[in-house]
């Protein structure tokens, strides 16, 4: 038969992998379930946007999103070993940005065109209910009463991935205390391209540029703590906004509605098997600290083209080649990356002294050496 294969679920890195996988000339379906468009943001570093315009999913970054050149962390705990306030540049390493901060809407639209273009590339606004490895490739029965056989599945579900729970792959997910507050906001002063983090001991409060007085919030803390701020009515929550800031930027006031978001982390023994690979939150997913989410998942779609590119897929078997690869290309990129966000979430929750210790000093080395700096700058923005 035909090469074919099927990308579940209707997030960005599922869009990206469907327009991946269509693009190595293969007959295929993506699976979007019906949903509301996603009003969030994602700070993207440079290797992620210079993957989206390589693949053709975005041309321009200037003409979807906001520079960010620099980082400011602010160590706002009580605590008795506090860190330095960094700011860290991206002149330093000779890049005019560190990333750029989208309207996921806006890449939506974007990874949506370019889906379009592909003639190879159909839509089906339908869910996975089972799947079953059959000689023959994979089946896959929908929500709608049909069923969908390809050879190879790429699971983009999110956390709560039906591809991973009936592909026979192992999860590990552990949930935190905290949730996320998140929406837009107008500031009285600028950030200019100046990405700022507050550390409180429960979580960090965000705020990144998105161009003039405009800025996206991601403030973390006890799930109790955000539920009352919301709860505060509109008074009370730009009173709660302006002291989280240290009233930095003035008076902040909220223009979408804040939306809460329980934290876990998830990561699974292996990305891919049998032919059926994992992308996105359905392989890995971690608290919003270091911008890492959906630059890890555009790494995966890059692994996956990269690992599609490499295999005969005339060949028999090459599906099952795609994603045994595609799991060992991906495999130090989530230890390092799962393991880096979850000890740096986990050092500034810690009330343990010795640990307050090595965040503080590592954030001391890194205000004062330059190579420990450049070493940071590369692993935050996910060089290979």
């Amino acid at each position: 038969m035909n090469s074919s294969a099927i990308v579940v679920g209707g997030g960005l890195t599922g869009l990206a992998a469907a327009v991946a996988v269509a693009r190595q000339g293969i007959a295929t379906v993506h699976l979007v379930p019906k949903g509301p468009p996603d009003r969030r943001t994602s700070a993207l570093m440079m290797p992620s946007v210079a993957f989206m315009q390589s693949a053709g999913l975005i041309g321009s970054p200037e003409a979807l999103g906001h520079p960010l050149t620099e980082i400011r962390i602010v160590d706002a705990t009580r605590r008795l070993i506090r860190a330095p306030e960094t700011l860290f540049r991206s002149a330093e390493i000779g890049q005019p940005a560190f990333g750029w901060n989208f309207a996921n809407v806006r890449l939506a639209e974007s990874f949506d065109a370019a889906a379009a273009a592909l003639p190879n590339l159909t839509r089906r606004a339908a869910s996975v209910t089972d799947l079953e490895k059959t000689a023959a490739g994979i089946v896959l029965s929908l929500d709608d009463g049909t069923t969908l056989a390809a050879e190879l599945v790429v699971g983009a579900d999110g956390k709560k991935s039906r591809i991973r729970e009936t592909g026979d792959f192992r999860a590990r997910e552990h949930g935190f205390e905290q949730a996320a507050l998140v929406c837009d906001v107008e500031l009285a002063r600028p950030l200019g391209g100046t990405s700022v983090e507050f550390h409180y001991e429960n979580g960090p409060f965000t705020l990144v540029p998105a161009g003039a007085l405009r800025a996206n919030l991601v403030w973390i803390d006890q799930r109790p703590v955000l539920e009352a701020a919301r709860a505060a009515g509109p008074d009370g929550l730009i009173a709660l906004l302006a002291e989280k800031s240290q009233r930095l930027f003035g008076r902040i006031v909220p223009v979408t509605p804040a939306h809460l978001f329980l934290l876990s982390t998830l990561s699974v023994d292996r990305a891919g098997a049998d032919g059926i690979v994992l992308v996105g939150e359905a392989a890995h997913a971690f608290p919003p600290i270091g911008a890492q989410g959906l630059n890890l998942g555009l790494r995966d779609v890059a692994d996956l083209s990269a690992a599609l590119a490499s295999v005969d897929v005339t060949a028999g078997d090459w599906a099952n080649t795609v994603s045994i690869d595609y799991a060992r290309r991906r495999s130090n990129d989530l230890a390092r990356t799962g393991g880096m966000v979850d000890t740096l979430f986990r050092s500034l929750l810690s009330d343990f002294l010795p640990t307050q210790t090595l965040r503080a000093g590592g954030l001391w080395a890194m205000k004062l050496l330059p190579q420990l700096r450049r070493q940071a700058f590369s692993i935050g923005m996910g060089e290979r």
